[in-house]
């Protein structure tokens, strides 16, 4: 009895001492910017080779004997940290890798993939880019971008390039969160007005066809703008800041975890008086609300919804004399542009088992643009105190239904993403006339209503598709992809003027049907270094004001678009450095064109075959942690193989506004000695360009430097951006036409300068 007493009592000493032997480390990682949580994120001791990964919320817990004092803390996407380990909680943040090898996507096929697995020209602006820029207009960060010119046309308007001339057509699809922000066949190019600046975390940008995976619109690139997920513990960040030339914004956001249930609701306040040119004020108030719920460890809701409500008023571009003068005066002074816009969402996700994930998206959107626009002003002739013009308004209700299943096998590392979607958005469109007066001088000094209709329809489309995309590795490094998508799209037409008005055409259904293929493949040499290769199909149908407005009989044609690419991406000098490279072709047909008349309208035809051939690369360059280069480029050639404008052929002629070379460069030094400090210098060029088909006179195009220095300490940030630091002459673009030219100019030297505060609250 004894003994037996005398063995348990030992036994229970040796539990009590292990039980003490044992030191629990608890802790969670966040991203450094957003505060989201890191799922996944690898933690281990550096002592031993204890490790876990966090969980969903970003949580980590590990037992050891032995007391640690380092953590090795590491996630794809983001720079590897060794931190010293706090006393109760750990709280671990990374900032995003610069190295786009490392880079997390979920644009390529909708489900999170590595970079390197995607055989498609893809690039990702990081939430450090976001934060670091501090950018007024989106243009400031896109145009990182290689083979990206989003031409900034003041007040956040805007139009784009990719793979493309600058242009005003439907050739891009924007996106927040994998779901259009507009329906397809009513795009407008001013679409991004709609985005809320203040509630990303990142930007993700496919350029080339996306058609197989998005549909319609897809041609030139798809944009994906990612919105901030719910921040595990409390956060609350505002920021002012303002510029000499009138500039005045307001950004705040809260976020915080209850539970099972995050919480985001972000925005900001924006408005511009008195800028550099008259008759250019604007207001914009954007706020999203997101809230994420987790049902279970396989289940999650979330939903958001994004309101924006702007106003500016309308300025067109400037004649060659009032241009070089620098004459910033403008002819018009009632022309405005009215946006407001409400998306709502919610998607569910939930992984069946390890090889099955399925998720699910419903949508709304409420949408009217409501303007008096300067480019709808013509005068009259014969009487120079004279003009007309009209007020219009686009607007439409969208719901939609977007489902997808990801389906692993154990074979080949093989795997397939089925999928459909619908979109049902009746579309209204209303413009009337207007009598305009004009002074001595040419200056549109007021107008007239009147209750004459030039255009008043509605169009019930419907987008209906159903896609697919497998994968398999036939080989260890090599992977194959295959992606169809059928798309049916149907306008019905209802016309509530007569044959004899402006917009005369009969009431009809419209439909159009298209297959979209990919086919492509990556090959991984090891040592991050690979190649891929891709050919795919985009196309875009006419949209619903290009097929109806001002219009007697519709004869335009859908534009289609075949794409060959080859690329590859190279990390070298000890994985410092970072080089990727795309090369394509793009063979468009049917694309469709605006043609100006000699009374300043426009009128859209179809434009037979035309050529897209270009180069882009992107090096990222990092010697020390304090010095970062940035390098990127693209030079390309777009030109008409058949074209025919009002009588002259312009076959073998370069498309007008297309510049041969676009380059964006930035140099960022962060001193060691200075911690939160950060330095950078930016160039931008944009490279000559025919202003006309005729290919009569180039644009020279333009040189431009900013520079950037700001300053966090312990949550309080200062900073100050200098745009154009030369004061450089420039126009974003520029157009000739049979009456002159029309130059938009960029804006001159403006010095932007914000203050900050973010509050986190505890990790644990």
């Amino acid at each position: 009895m004894q003994k037996r007493l005398f063995a348990g009592i030992c036994t229970l000493l040796m539990l009590v001492h292990y039980a003490h032997a044992q030191i629990t480390v608890k802790g969670r990682v966040l991203d450094a910017y957003t505060k989201e949580a890191l799922v996944g994120a690898s933690v281990q001791l550096v002592q031993n080779t204890t490790g876990t990964i966090t969980g969903t919320d970003g949580s980590f817990t590990l037992k050891t004997e032995q007391k640690p004092s380092e953590l090795l803390v590491s996630y794809l996407g983001y720079n590897t940290r060794q931190v010293p380990l706090q006393e109760n909680f750990t709280l671990v943040s990374l900032t995003p890798s610069s190295n786009q090898l490392n880079q997390v996507i979920v644009s390529a096929s909708r489900q999170a993939q590595a970079r390197t697995e995607a055989p498609v020209a893809i690039s990702t602006i990081s939430s450090r880019v976001l934060q670091e820029t501090k950018a007024t207009t989106l243009d400031q960060v896109l145009n990182k971008v290689s083979g990206v010119y989003m031409v900034n046309l003041g007040n956040e308007q805007h139009t784009m390039a990719i793979r493309q001339p600058i242009g005003y057509k439907s050739l891009f699809l924007y996106l927040e969160d994998g779901i259009p922000i507009r329906t397809s066949g009513d795009f407008n190019h001013n679409a991004l007005i709609e985005i809320n600046m203040a509630a990303l975390k990142n930007i993700e940008v496919i350029r080339g066809p996306a058609s197989s995976l998005y549909g319609s619109e897809a041609i030139g690139g798809a944009v994906n703008f990612i919105t901030q997920a719910p921040a595990p513990v409390p956060t609350a960040k505002v920021q002012v800041e303002g510029s000499n030339q009138g500039y005045r914004r307001t950004d705040f956001s809260v976020s915080n975890t209850f539970g099972k249930v995050g919480i985001f609701a972000g925005g900001y306040y924006a408005a511009q008086r008195d800028g550099i040119i008259s008759h250019s004020d604007f207001d914009k108030l954007a706020f999203t609300l997101r809230a994420d719920y987790r049902i279970s460890d396989h289940s999650k809701l979330t939903t958001s919804g994004s309101l924006v409500d702007y106003q500016t008023d309308q300025t067109g571009g400037l004649d060659s004399t009032r241009f070089f003068r620098k004459e910033y005066s403008s002819l018009h002074t009632f022309t405005y542009r009215k946006v407001n816009a409400l998306r709502l969402r919610s998607t569910l996700e939930h992984a069946w088992d390890a090889s099955n994930q399925t998720q699910a998206t419903l949508y709304f959107r409420n949408n009217s643009i409501a303007q008096n626009p300067f480019y709808a002003i013509g005068n009259v002739q014969g009487n120079a105190r004279k003009a007309k013009g009209e007020i219009n308004e686009d607007a439409f209700t969208s719901y939609g239904l977007i489902a997808q299943h990801r389906k692993s096998f154990s074979f080949l590392n093989a795997s397939l993403i089925a999928g459909v979607s619908a979109d049902y958005s009746p579309a209204t469109y209303t413009a009337r006339f207007i009598d305009i007066d004009r002074d001595e001088n040419g200056l549109y000094t007021g107008y007239t209503s009147s209750d004459s209709l030039l255009t008043h329809y509605s169009v019930d489309l419907l987008n209906t598709a159903v896609y697919a995309q497998a994968e398999i590795s036939p080989l260890e490094r090599l992977k194959l992809v295959a992606a169809l998508r059928y798309d049916r799209m149907d306008y019905t037409f209802d016309n509530y003027l007569p044959p004899s008005a402006f917009t005369g055409a009969p009431d009809e259904e419209n439909g159009y049907r298209q297959f979209s293929p990919k086919l492509g493949l990556t090959y991984d040499f090891g040592k991050s270094q690979g190649i891929y290769a891709n050919y795919s199909l985009g196309f875009s149908p006419p949209q619903i004001t290009e097929l109806y407005r001002g219009v007697k009989v519709p004869t335009l044609q859908p534009s289609d678009y075949k794409s060959y690419e080859v690329g590859g991406w190279w990390s070298f000098l000890q994985h410092k450095a970072y080089l990727d490279v795309s090369l394509y072709q793009m063979d468009g047909k049917d694309e469709i064109i605006s043609v100006r008349l000699d009374d300043g309208s426009y009128q859209n035809q179809n434009a037979g075959r035309t050529r897209h051939r270009g180069i882009e690369y992107g090096l990222n360059y990092a010697p020390s942690e304090a010095l970062s280069l940035r390098v990127s480029g693209t030079n390309a050639r777009h030109w008409f193989l058949e074209y025919v404008e009002r009588g002259a052929d312009y076959s073998g002629n370069e498309m007008a506004t297309a510049p041969r070379f676009i380059g964006n460069a930035e140099v960022t030094y962060r001193p060691a000695f200075l911690k939160g400090l950060r330095l950078g210098l930016e160039w931008q060029r944009v490279g000559k360009y025919y202003m006309d088909p005729v290919n009569s006179e180039y644009y020279g195009g333009y040189h431009l430097f900013n520079a950037r220095l700001g300053y966090a300490f312990k949550g309080f940030e200062a900073w100050i951006n200098a745009i154009n630091l030369t004061d450089k002459l420039y126009a974003t673009t520029v157009d000739k036409y049979s009456y002159g030219k029309s130059y938009r100019q960029g804006v001159p030297r403006t010095f932007n300068v914000g203050v900050g505060y973010q509050f986190i609250g505890k990790g644990g």
